[in-house]
């Protein structure tokens, strides 16, 4: 399974830890961590538990973009009520889902902050968010527990997966090539004055959430930008 789990800002290095066991339990080894507030670490080692492989081979970067910016499709983790209407999956259909998209490239399924969880911002470089059922009087879940959960089910979604896919005839674009689109087409957007970046509103978070629907191919994302490109040197031709 090509199958990334990132951990963004992890505070406690035995959660850490508790996450490779939890993977390597699963057979998923692949860990990226963004800015750990500390690793390596010996808590983590000890809580690693017969995981300490994975630990070794974890990346570490330094932002989110660099740990998911060869991901064909990125699912964010969330316990919390959001005000934007992002797409939304439950743990055991965005399994399914990731291990369909993972026949594409490589995936991820990021988890945030101990504490505070995924942000606004971090959950704009997704293309759904995951979310794991608990009693409503008591949603918070331990980070380990939360990989764990995740981890079986992809584990279970992989051994029973009988999906068909849609072949495109080319790689689906990745989350770095879909950020430079994005750029892009912002910058095309501000410069025909459709876009106000004084006061842009939500109008970037809905395109992203219209092209996470379509699932544009590297070819596809390569033909926008061409579009972007003849818009923008017409432009300026009449400036």
């Amino acid at each position: 399974m090509s199958i990334r789990v990132v951990l963004v800002n992890t505070t406690h290095p035995g959660n850490i830890g508790a996450c490779a066991r939890a993977m390597k339990n699963m057979g998923i080894t692949d860990l990226a961590l963004v800015s750990p507030l500390r690793f390596p670490h010996k808590e983590a080692i000890a809580r690693a538990s017969g995981a300490v492989d994975v630990l070794n081979n974890a990346t570490v970067v330094d932002s989110l973009e660099e740990a998911i910016g060869d991901c064909v499709y990125v699912a964010g983790a969330s316990a919390r009520a959001r005000s934007i209407n992002w797409p939304s999956l439950e743990v055991r259909e965005c399994a399914a889902r990731l291990i369909e998209e993972s026949q594409q490239g490589t995936v991820a399924a990021v988890f945030g902050p101990e504490k505070y969880g995924l942000t606004n911002a971090h959950l704009d470089l997704c293309d759904t968010v995951l979310t794991i059922p608990t009693d409503p009087d008591f949603s918070s879940l331990n980070l380990g527990m939360a990989v764990q959960v995740l981890t079986y089910e992809l584990r279970a979604a992989a051994i029973d997966s009988t999906a068909s896919h849609y072949e495109s005839g080319a790689p689906s674009a990745t989350s770095e090539e879909m950020q430079y689109f994005y750029t892009h087409l912002e910058s095309v957007l501000t410069d025909l004055d459709f876009l106000d970046p004084d006061n842009p509103r939500h109008l970037m978070r809905r395109l992203r959430r219209l092209f996470i629907r379509a699932r544009p191919d590297q070819n596809e994302v390569n033909i926008l930008r061409g579009i972007l490109a003849a818009v923008d040197k017409k432009g300026n031709s009449h400036d």
